[in-house]
């Protein structure tokens, strides 16, 4: 393969190392956060807020992504990606510092609104730069970010919550941000985007999200009430507050499975909540009903992760070979490897600790097919002064499905009892 074709190439490797520099410190603190919330809800108090220690984050992604999307089709990614570092920092800080839940569960949310904003511009700047012939390389390349927080991020925050305390998790993400920033944002400087007719659509995108948020939060709430009165009062609220907004962010047909863009992010909405749902509480049980230590437990969770990161790697030779005339059939494959980890660690009676890795390698495998198979194929629907309206959709079908997921399960299993996990 010549320079001109690849990633690492003269007129790619600075935006190549970039972005992927960028989505490692999200995925090192995400990974890290999955390990040492478990002690972060036992030290403020907060077991029965759990779920919102991952929802409030995924929520918050709505408004960032949404938001981010249809403005960075006007102005571009650089001043976007800088605010979006900024709030992600000051998430940081406030996590580190927090001493109760609730402001804990709002530091999640900058940090989320921070991610989301700083993913949003990462798939804008693909969409935009790359081919179509390079996106699943470079999907594939982001896949392998995760592969040092994939082998660290857990274990050696699961150290640090036992030999320190989980707040230095925290300020010691801020280091790699930083380096991030130093090496990505002038390459995003240099972006330039399709000029496209300004419209007033971006303040009511803003509403619709921050409504969509309000909604699906109070949702939640209500979830975790019943059966009493106020409860059902919040949930159907809530409901209520989440129907518009919906039917006007998602791409039409996405509810209906509509063949294209629609059911693509519908599917990768629903997988993807799948997929971190059985990551973020099965922490929580191995270490509650197991005793497993969190660098045990964090270390169970990251085999998923570095199967994702194999597979990442493998896909995009694959998708080369065949001219991306297989990405529906390895999609569809991806879906069935994660339903088949996920059933070996979720219903097979009496699951052990080995059975439990099997389960995480097998789902890892799959997420790592299915996800950067879906964004490379979404990318190919793209129009020109779209790709921040895609990339939003795509950020969208990774933080809203899967939050509201987290939130459920938070309440369904209010009191704790992981039985149904067999752990």
């Amino acid at each position: 393969m010549s320079s001109a074709q690849s990633i690492f190439g003269p007129r790619y490797l600075a935006l190549s190392i970039g972005i992927i520099l960028a989505a490692m410190t999200i995925g090192f603190e995400g990974l890290a956060v999955t390990t040492v919330a478990p002690a972060i809800a036992g030290d403020l108090q907060g077991l029965h807020l759990f779920g919102w220690i991952f929802s409030a984050y995924l929520l918050a992604q709505i408004v960032g992504t949404l938001v981010i999307g249809r403005q960075i089709d006007r102005s571009g990614p650089a001043l976007l990606f800088t605010i979006a570092i900024l709030l992600f920092a000051i998430g940081l800080i406030v996590a580190a510092v927090a001493t109760n839940m609730y402001v804990l569960i709002g530091s999640r949310a900058l940090q989320g609104f921070g991610a989301g904003a700083m993913y949003t511009c990462i798939y804008t700047a693909i969409s935009l730069s790359y081919p179509d012939e390079l996106r699943a390389k470079i999907l594939g390349a982001l896949g392998t970010a995760y592969v040092l927080p994939s082998m660290l991020g857990p274990y050696v925050a699961g150290v640090i919550a036992q030999q320190w305390s989980w707040r230095f998790v925290f300020w010691g993400v801020l280091p790699f941000l930083l380096l991030a920033v130093i090496l990505s944002l002038p390459v995003f400087r240099k972006l330039k985007i399709p000029r496209v007719q300004a419209s007033n659509e971006a303040g009511g995108v803003v509403g619709l999200s921050v409504l969509l948020a309000i909604g699906t939060g109070l949702f939640l709430s209500g979830l975790g009430m019943l059966p009493k009165a106020l409860g059902i009062v919040l949930l159907v609220i809530g409901l209520a507050l989440m129907i518009q907004p919906l039917r006007k962010l998602l791409p039409s047909g996405t509810f209906t499975f509509r063949s294209g863009l629609s059911s693509l992010i519908a599917s990768r909405g629903l997988f993807f909540a799948a997929y971190v749902c059985t990551q973020n509480f099965l922490v929580l049980a191995l270490t509650n009903t197991k005793g497993l230590s969190a660098d045990s437990a964090g270390l169970i969770v990251a085999s998923a992760a570095l199967s994702w990161c194999i597979v990442a790697i493998l896909q995009a030779r694959w998708d080369a070979a065949d001219q991306g005339r297989g990405r529906n059939k390895r999609i569809i494959a991806g879906i069935l490897l994660m339903i088949l980890g996920i059933a070996i660690m979720v219903w097979v009676p009496a699951l052990n600790i080995v059975l439990a890795v099997i389960g995480e390698i097998i789902a890892g495998i799959g997420i790592g097919l299915a996800h950067t198979i879906s964004g490379t194929l979404a990318f190919s629907f793209s129009k020109e002064g779209e790709s921040g309206q895609v990339s939003g959709s795509l950020q969208f079908a990774d933080s809203f499905t899967p939050g509201v997921a987290v939130g459920i399960g938070g309440d369904v299993h209010g009191e704790w009892n992981y039985s149904s996990y067999g752990v």
